[in-house]
């Protein structure tokens, strides 16, 4: 009887951290986006200094197909020296190579455009 008591209060509370995470998540990423949107369009010289993907997979169970996701990260070097990372598409993170230099366009934390020089 005790362990049912238990399971009883711990299903709920298992459930609301969940719930609050996911929560989290959206809230966090919607406050993100609006920041984003409030910061200006700069066009600045920068150099790609490191390119990083991070791959994840899941699969729920046999009857199903694995399924998998890639993030791409670029971490680009302007003027100042100050460094940042953006995230970027696989098409674009395809293209570009450490050392490159060129104009950088972003906006917050968000990747607009690289354009290469030579």
């Amino acid at each position: 009887m005790f362990m049912f008591n238990i399971i009883q209060f711990m299903v709920p509370v298992i459930f609301m951290i969940i719930f609050g995470i996911i929560i989290f998540g959206i809230i966090k990423g919607t406050g993100q986006w609006s920041k984003n949107n409030k910061q200006p369009v700069l066009s600045v010289k920068a150099k790609v200094v490191t390119k990083r993907a991070h791959t994840t997979s899941s699969s729920m169970n046999d009857n199903q197909p694995a399924h998998s996701s890639t993030f791409y990260n670029v971490t680009f070097e302007v003027e100042s020296g100050d460094r940042m990372e953006l995230k970027i598409s696989g098409g674009e993170y395809g293209l570009l190579a450490e050392g490159d230099v060129g104009k950088l366009t972003f906006q917050g934390t968000r990747y607009k455009n690289f354009e290469r020089q030579f």
